[in-house]
């Protein structure tokens, strides 16, 4: 019997071009979170490259959700982007991970690239449906490298790194070479956006690259803890070529020169990885109420007579006690993700109007959410771990690590000490969380 998609704790209440159509958008991806819900911990399980789940997003018409209106692209807004992530992770969050960077990954022709790039490859990208993978990463860049990546990188200060992807101009452009050492859908992506910086001149770049060409390798990450279904892995590149219209754009030296909208580049992956992170919690705690509802309790009994619990597993105090805790930390998650999805819709929107201290109110939104979410992610997946830990055997195991295995992975690819540092700078000093490509 399919599994029901998991209940909002707190819907962030999309504001989109139509409510009609936010709504039509809405109810597809319910129905296919109830599909990916039906087999996901077999998936899991399985470890298979995700061909067939990109299929069931294509189907649905997910990927070319964010691109402008007309007859191939969808012309929603990041609200419903955002809304699409969240219920899709709490089905399978490998896949809401891999919606997400799409997503914010087929917006690099606008955040580097001129209007005229960008409207030739969004119309390319919907005509063939392109996922997107890769990631902008230029640690040559200047760009908080010296003194720290930003919020909630998780990079550690000190000395610039050498960059993994270099070009080499060439008399048709340039030639790609390098490794990059991990990036998420690298095994399934159409077209890759990286961050290379030129041998000559060490300029960094922004580029496009085909994954087919055959001077391109990907070494997939096979037994990763969690979000195993996101393709993940390294990818080597061989003397790709690069043809001039298939560089977005160069990124300046110095952080005062990167515009304020190309620097929401990284705040809008951040942002969509909060969302998955939430939709992971809301996931294990819609399955977990399911299960608590009929499973027998497994932990001892402390009062002789619990009547509550004779009357039914789910009228166990220690259970409402327990559910009511984290219900409530996942409501607290999802009231601070909302108004960092708001500014950040508001701050796309405005492009290449928006200021630089509209830009740091956002960076220090979305670190909050970071955090906040963070941190119920992890309660909450870890405790669902107890709650849920009844089964007599393999065969009756239901599964509810792979939220916690998830979460952590997620998780951990932030820095939660540096989100509230440079939140509390930011409050006490007014000082701007420092810029960062980092993606």
């Amino acid at each position: 019997m399919p599994k029901k998609s998991a209940t909002r704790i707190a819907s962030a209440s999309p504001q989109p071009n139509g409510a009609a159509d936010t709504g039509m958008w809405l109810r597809v991806t319910r129905e296919l979170a109830d599909d990916l819900a039906v087999d996901a911990l077999v998936r899991d399980r399985g470890g298979k490259p995700p061909f067939d789940e990109i299929s069931r997003l294509r189907e649905a018409g997910l990927p070319a959700l964010l691109l402008p209106p007309g007859p191939l692209g969808r012309g929603a807004d990041w609200r419903t982007a955002c809304a699409v992530i969240r219920d899709i992770s709490a089905a399978d969050s490998s896949i809401g991970e891999l919606l997400a960077r799409h997503y914010v990954l087929s917006w690099a022709p606008r955040f580097f690239g001129t209007p005229e790039s960008a409207d030739r490859l969004e119309l390319r990208a919907a005509e063939e449906q392109w996922l997107w993978g890769g990631g902008t990463d230029i640690p040559a860049a200047g760009l908080g490298t010296a003194s720290g990546e930003g919020i909630g990188t998780g990079a550690e200060t000190g000395p610039a790194r050498s960059p993994e992807l270099t070009l080499t101009p060439a008399p048709r452009g340039y030639v790609l070479s390098g490794r990059k050492g991990f990036a998420t859908g690298v095994g399934v992506a159409d077209r890759l956006a990286l961050g290379a910086v030129c041998s000559e001149t060490g300029e960094s770049l922004i580029v496009v690259v085909d994954p087919a060409h055959p001077a391109v390798t990907t070494d997939p990450a096979h037994d990763r803890l969690g979000q195993r279904l996101t393709a993940a892995g390294s990818i080597g590149f061989d003397s790709v070529p690069v043809a001039p219209d298939h560089v977005l754009g160069a990124v300046p030296r110095d952080e005062h020169d990167l515009s304020p909208f190309a620097a929401l580049a990284p705040l809008a992956l951040r942002l969509a990885l909060v969302h998955v992170a939430l939709g992971i919690a809301e996931g294990a705690l819609a399955e977990a109420r399911d299960f608590s509802r009929t499973a027998p309790r497994t932990w001892a009994v402390t009062v002789p007579d619990d009547a509550a619990y004779a009357a039914g597993p789910g009228r166990d105090p220690y259970l409402l006690l327990a559910y009511g805790e984290l219900v409530a930390a996942a409501h607290t998650a999802a009231a601070v993700v909302e108004p960092a999805t708001e500014a950040l819709a508001r701050g796309l929107l405005l492009g290449q109007e928006l200021g630089v201290d509209e830009r740091a109110d956002i960076a220090v939104l979305v670190a909050a959410a970071e955090a906040v979410t963070g941190k119920a992610a992890m309660q909450i997946t870890t405790r669902i771990m107890e709650l849920t830990d009844g089964a007599d055997s393999p065969a009756d195991d239901p599964g509810f690590d792979r939220f916690w295995r998830n979460a952590r992975v997620l998780t951990a690819q932030g820095s939660l000490t540096h989100s509230l540092r440079d939140i509390g700078d930011h409050y006490l000093n007014g000082t701007h969380p420092a810029l960062t490509l980092r993606m």
